[in-house]
């Protein structure tokens, strides 16, 4: 409580009063001294989040909406921040933006606290991206490979499998020591439903948490989600764990501080967003990276999600996550609609700092796999209208629909880099050219009933050579 005592003993604090309130924002007079981000405590023991100073009156997210909250409440400085518990509590757990359990369970008895908006680590507390996270995707992996403390853009239109490829690479993560966070903002219940039921049938939910503010939460804790989401994986960051996030999705949080941002009265920009949606988006992204040894040595890979509409990527949120993050993957409506799946445009897809993080091993067998698979698209639209191709040209196409085959992918089935390692193997030494479907398909089949018995993936190209073609009868 903000206090202080004058010479003849008696106490002096700030007290403030609602004027009013409206879609979970509180207005209250008084309280001069108070701080943006501060927390106050109203008389019915809730709390409230200062988020607008103006000259005469605060504009505040109520944290604790309830009945009894009306005008002429009265208010009273914390002098502290919001903060919510972190820890490995939460591990298999289903909260609100304020840890509050979701999952009918007990509260998590969480033993360490944060605050949901602290800076992000300096330069030189970081180090560069240097060792590889894998998702279980084969076109991912192979040719947008991420890196542990990366921030990799999933854009692309509703519908077209967005959360299905972070939700693989959360289940990918299962006994790899790396911990999970997925925050759902916005979504439909039936949606959050599902991610939960997903995770929990897949075993996944045993190193992860699920921080939900789906689209019937107020504005302000839709706003808050990303942010303690955040907080929650920074705690293991700190703590040396490697952690990956995904903010599913950071359309639907822009549309939430758009909303709060008008309650307030802030003047609207471009497309009706505040100014600082750049700045909010990019304090929060910030924060991934990979921590030097001396700061414990720990990483956040981020994987925001954010929708486009007809397949727009020049409109304002996407391309200010485009411009924020360090690489997209771009799922195509074409593609997706052609059966495609995943269906990711590696011509709009791009991965800059990741190649660095990628096993040698596995960046030389898929040198060359991506320039060939653009070179078939190109190819392809010839063979529509039944051009006659020269033998090479027609080699080139065979070789992309080959690997357009290699790069089917049912959902919420992850591959291990290991089967990665097989396939281009037996690519490059032409052991899958010409084979018929149902042959390919059986062969495909070989290889990952094989992987518990491979060598490592750094181990010399004859020796993996070797083990393939045994796999396959070609030794």
């Amino acid at each position: 409580m903000n206090a202080s005592h004058n010479s003849i003993g008696l106490v002096i604090e700030e007290r403030g009063e609602i004027v009013g309130i409206a879609d979970g924002i509180a207005w209250i007079a008084g309280l001069p001294s108070t701080k943006r981000g501060e927390l106050l405590r109203l008389d019915d023991g809730s709390f409230a989040l200062t988020d607008q100073l103006d000259e005469r009156l605060i504009g505040a997210i109520l944290l604790d909406p309830s009945r009894t909250v009306a005008s002429g409440t009265r208010v009273r400085r914390s002098e502290r921040r919001l903060t919510i518990g972190t820890g490995d509590e939460l591990l298999g757990r289903v909260v609100d933006p304020l840890c509050r359990p979701l999952d009918g369970q007990p509260a998590p008895a969480c033993g360490t606290t944060r605050p949901l908006e602290s800076p992000s680590p300096s330069i030189l507390q970081r180090v560069a991206v240097s060792r590889p996270l894998y998702t279980g995707n084969t076109v991912i992996d192979t040719m947008l490979p991420i890196g542990c403390g990366q921030r990799q853009l999933i854009i692309g239109d509703d519908g077209t499998g967005k959360s299905a490829i972070a939700l693989d690479a959360v289940i990918h993560q299962r006994g790899k020591s790396v911990r999970c966070v997925y925050v759902l903002i916005g979504q439909r219940r039936a949606a959050v439903a599902e991610v939960i039921d997903v995770l929990s049938q897949s075993g996944a939910m045993a190193h992860s948490t699920v921080v939900v503010a789906d689209a019937s939460a107020l504005p302000g804790l839709r706003y808050l989600a990303a942010f303690a989401g955040c907080a929650v994986a920074e705690e293991w960051m700190r703590a040396g764990q490697d952690v990956l996030i995904v903010f599913d999705d950071l359309g639907q949080h822009a549309q939430a501080y758009r909303e709060l941002s008008l309650l307030m009265r802030r003047p609207p920009g471009r497309e009706a967003y505040p100014g600082d949606i750049f700045y909010l988006h990019s304090r929060l992204l910030e924060r991934a990276t990979a921590l030097a040894p001396d700061q414990g040595g720990g990483s956040l890979t981020a994987l925001p999600i954010v929708p486009t509409q007809q397949g727009e990527l020049a409109s304002y949120i996407p391309t200010n996550l485009i411009s924020i993050t360090d690489g997209q993957i771009y799922l195509s409506q074409p593609l997706f609609a052609a059966g495609m799946r995943p269906a990711i445009d590696l011509g709009r897809s791009v991965s800059r700092i990741g190649g660095k993080a990628q096993e040698k091993a596995l960046a030389r067998e898929a040198g060359h796999i991506r320039l060939d698979y653009l070179q078939y698209l190109e190819l392809e639209m010839f063979t529509r209208f039944g051009t006659r191709l020269e033998p090479a040209m027609a080699a080139r196409v065979a070789r992309g629909q080959l690997l357009q085959a290699l790069f089917r992918q049912e959902r919420l089935v992850p591959r291990d880099v290991i089967y990665q390692m097989a396939w281009l193997t037996a690519l490059n030494n032409g052991w899958l050219q010409d084979l018929p479907h149902d042959v390919l398909r059986a062969a495909l089949q070989r290889l990952s009933q094989h992987i518990g018995q491979a060598p490592s993936i750094n181990a010399p190209r004859d020796r993996w050579a070797g083990a393939v073609a045994n796999w396959l009868g070609r030794a």
